[in-house]
């Protein structure tokens, strides 16, 4: 097991893992450390669409770390404007945009290569 996590691209990792951070500290966040209302709130549901790309980034698959990459600015945004809260939503909301630009960063990296080979690629059937 160990193995395979070690062949896998440091920046995939590092996304996936601030994917699933995310996740937590999403569920977290919305169900008991500072909910919307007492008790937990509906916002705790804004995690789900981080489960349908955590498999595919897992795995390297390319297309879902581009809609991925596009997600995640979404968490982005809602941490930049929930950071002007005051107590633990401060802190949540910091942690969020962070996790979030680190999981953005890291697939940008990771997707650069690829996509300059995909590019090369075309170029050089578009000239024969």
């Amino acid at each position: 097991m160990l193995k395979k996590i070690l062949e896998k691209n440091p920046y995939q990792l590092l996304a996936t893992a601030a994917f699933v951070d995310l996740f937590i500290l999403c569920i977290c966040w919305e169900w008991f450390i500072s909910p919307l209302r007492p008790g937990g709130s509906w916002l705790i549901l804004k995690g789900i669409p981080l489960l349908f790309a955590i498999p595919g980034l897992w795995k390297g698959k390319v297309y879902t770390m581009q809609w991925a990459s596009m997600l995640i600015l979404l968490y982005i945004t809602e941490g930049l404007v929930r950071i002007l809260e005051t107590g633990a939503n401060f802190w949540m909301a910091l942690l969020e945009t962070i996790l979030a630009t680190t999981g953005f960063v890291c697939l940008l990296i990771y997707l650069k290569p690829i996509k300059q080979e995909a590019k090369a690629k075309k170029k050089l059937q578009e000239e024969s």
